[in-house]
């Protein structure tokens, strides 16, 4: 999202609308600038299929423009990507590997937005910025990718 677009909607009322609205209250417009770009959802994870333990790794997803942080094919992801899950108002609690720094399970969980997120500094990059996406950490899926070799911590 521009920051035009991030001042329009911070403009708009005394208190913004992530604060007056609930996840499920809001519009298409609203939920999708919720999301700020961080990518870390898009990382490739693997679970252990006896412990049930999941790890993240750097690698991303096949559809992520890891440069941008933006997929490639959004408005087509779900059928492009058998395992790209779409994050509604409904499933946020119970999608476990969402990072806690995802903006749309700080609001589910009443904690709010972030400084750094772009809605509140006003800042499309801010989230770059201040070290809270994948930019520069994430290597692109390659077929010969062992993705246990990319194991990493940072995104949870």
């Amino acid at each position: 999202m521009n920051s035009t677009a991030n001042k329009r909607l911070k403009a708009s009322s005394p208190r913004p609308f992530w604060r007056r609205k609930s996840l499920a209250e809001m519009n298409t417009f609203e939920w999708e600038s919720i999301c700020d770009g961080c990518a870390k959802c898009c990382l490739e994870k693997l679970e252990d299929q006896q412990t049930g333990k999941l790890s993240y790794t750097n690698v991303g997803c096949a559809l992520l423009d890891i440069d941008t942080c933006r997929c490639t094919n959004y408005a087509d992801r779900a059928r492009a990507m058998a395992d790209c899950v779409r994050l509604s108002a409904l499933n946020i609690a119970t999608i476990s590997w969402l990072p806690s720094s995802c903006a749309y399970l700080r609001l589910a969980q009443g904690r709010g937005l972030a400084d750094w997120h772009p809605l509140v500094s006003g800042e499309a990059d801010s989230v770059h910025a201040a070290g809270m996406s994948v930019k520069g950490r994430a290597v692109a899926a390659r077929d010969d990718t062992d993705f246990e070799d990319h194991i990493v911590t940072w995104p949870k």
